[in-house]
């Protein structure tokens, strides 16, 4: 009977010693070398020993490698997977993961890619094990599989004190839910982008009722194809009546469809409460959902998002499913990612109000174009005439000062009428509100001889409530101050360069009726031969009270407000 053959694994740093001293113990050892504790580990894996000698030059790094294996329980159990692969990218060792993601029963031996079936490797490093070998670093990249699994790869070689790197310890995380949801996201901005895809030219050939329809049918088409949901309804607030009117519907009960909702957090279901809160509401099970109002015969779950635009509720969208807890909280921010892009497209498709109110404020201000100049005529002949006639002919003065209220009365009925008939598209924006509050009723007179100058000036600040009177020159201005004093000029706006005076001039004449004058000047860049703003401002006016020419809305707002609300120390010289 022959003798039995002990296989025994042999890790030394000299090989031919260690065999001889094995051989002499016994004869019948079949030895096998190892030159370092992970290639032991590698052979390990692949074939069975009957027992291990290590040398004692090795025996710390071996005790490493023994302590890493005690916490194989621990790697196991871990999310990721985490493998260890020679130099050919063959796996010495796995946790596990790569079986479970790719159901196989062991891993170990293959490459690798063949592991898992020749993923494509994206962006990031192409050959990551290669570049980790070659340089010594950690490396990543992102892999997809055929069967559409992203995993993130992330190599790091590990370090032998006295030769290259010949073994990568490799993390692989599966990634495929944050991937889809990143493509997703960007298929819903895409989407939203193709929701009202029309140029200019289409858009006015367009008439509304198809510009609507499109609209819908491009909303279905995303919600139900890209979002996977069929059963859709959207409702667009009203402001007048904050009526819910029904823009779509998809997949409900008709019944429900034509249900008359208000914004209300009571008694108008989960639409009337996501319209009056501004937030977004998941019933996840209608049974028991005291707020939920049918929607489709079934519905075991709903989820309704506000319609917003610019932070404001202008509607609802709400999905709904037969299925139980059928939404998630992805579910709801990519609708509610894809409300924002419908929102928009509301806004860019809802041309008739738009175009209504654009020809009312077209006509609101060629009013006041029309009006505007031949009324400050008016005053600037009445002032005129009362300078004649001021200290010896009251009845005459008295008479000119009603001509002098009832004009500026006109101008003003004109004004307030014009303001009516614009639909509230055509005022002010909300970012332009705080200007109006600001800036309404406030007085200003524009002093210039140019007639384009103070048309302008007509249009631009009654648009935020001012009242304006312009004036021709300097004396008119005067004239005008002075006939004013009742009710003197919040602003006062004059040109360095007038017919008879200069600014200079006029503040010094200012200076003599009023305590602080409110003046501003506008003047040209680098033209002020008469060294004006460098007098004016020795005479105390601010040096933010000056206008160059051409101005912007926002630096003529500006100054104006700065006026209203810190009037410039300006002293008599």
């Amino acid at each position: 009977m022959s003798e039995k053959t002990n296989k025994i694994l042999l890790l030394a740093s000299c090989h031919q010693s260690a065999e001889q001293l094995l051989l002499q113990s016994c004869k019948s050892h079949e030895i096998v070398t190892a030159d370092n504790p992970v290639q032991a580990l590698e052979l390990l894996g692949r074939h069975q020993f009957d027992g291990v000698f290590v040398t004692s030059d090795y025996l710390e790094q071996v005790l490493q490698v023994a302590r890493l294996l005690q916490h194989e329980q621990v790697l196991e159990n871990m999310p990721d997977g985490v493998v260890l692969l020679d130099a050919d990218s063959t796996i010495i060792w796995s946790n596990g993961k790569l079986c479970e993601w790719t159901g196989q029963q062991c891993v170990v031996g293959k490459k690798f890619y063949q592991a898992l079936n020749s993923p494509q490797t994206l962006l990031s490093d192409l050959c990551p094990f290669r570049t980790a070998l070659s340089t010594g670093r950690s490396t990543s990249s992102t892999l997809r599989s055929n069967d559409n699994r992203y995993y993130r790869v992330h190599v790091a070689p590990l370090r032998d004190p006295v030769a290259p790197p010949r073994h990568l310890v490799v993390t692989v995380r599966d990634v495929t839910e944050e991937v889809h949801q990143q493509q997703k996201l960007a298929a819903i901005h895409q989407a939203g982008m193709q929701l009202a895809d029309l140029t200019p030219e289409e858009l006015s050939q367009m008439p509304v009722k198809d510009r609507i329809e499109l609209l819908k049918q491009n909303i279905l088409h995303f919600t139900k194809d890209l979002l996977n949901f069929d059963v859709v309804e959207i409702r667009l607030l009203d402001p007048a009546t904050g009526k819910l009117e029904p823009l779509l519907s998809s997949g409900m009960d008709s019944e429900a469809a034509a249900r008359v909702l208000y914004v209300s957090p009571q008694g108008n279901g989960v639409t009337g409460f996501v319209a009056a809160t501004g937030q977004s509401y998941l019933c996840e099970d209608t049974t028991r959902d005291p707020l939920y109002l049918q929607g489709v015969e079934g519905a075991k779950s709903s989820l309704t998002v506000p319609l917003l635009w610019r932070d404001q509720v202008i509607g609802t969208f709400n999905v709904e499913s037969p299925e139980p807890r059928a939404f998630g909280e992805s579910d709801r921010q990519f609708l509610e990612i894809f409300s924002r892009e419908v929102a928009a497209a509301l806004n860019t498709l809802e041309l008739l109000t738009a175009e209504k109110a654009s020809t009312a404020q077209q006509s609101v201000e060629a009013i006041h174009s029309a009006v505007a100049l031949p009324v400050d005529e008016i005053l600037n002949d009445v002032v005129n005439i009362m300078e004649r006639y001021m200290g010896h002919e009251p009845e005459v003065v008295e008479r000119l000062q009603r001509i002098l209220r009832n004009a500026r009365d006109i101008k003003q009925v004109i004004q307030q009428v014009g303001q009516t008939m614009a639909p509230v598209p055509a005022r002010p924006q909300d970012e332009q509100l705080e200007e109006r509050r600001l800036l309404c009723g406030r007085r200003i007179l524009v002093v210039d001889a140019d007639e384009c100058v103070r048309s302008t000036a007509h249009v631009l600040l009654e648009r935020y409530g001012c009242i304006v009177e312009t004036a021709h020159d300097g004396n008119e201005a005067i004239g005008m101050v002075r006939a004013t004093l009742d009710g003197a000029y919040d602003v006062i706006i004059s040109d360095i360069r007038l017919p008879d005076m200069t600014g200079y001039e006029l503040m010094l004449k200012l200076q003599e009726l009023l305590e602080a004058p409110p003046l501003v000047l506008m003047t040209g860049f680098g033209y002020d031969p008469t060294h004006t703003i460098v007098n004016a401002r020795k005479a105390g006016l601010p040096a933010w009270a000056v206008l160059y020419k051409p101005f912007r809305m926002d630096q003529l707002l500006s100054a104006v407000k700065r006026m209203v609300c810190e009037p410039g120390p300006v002293t008599r010289t």
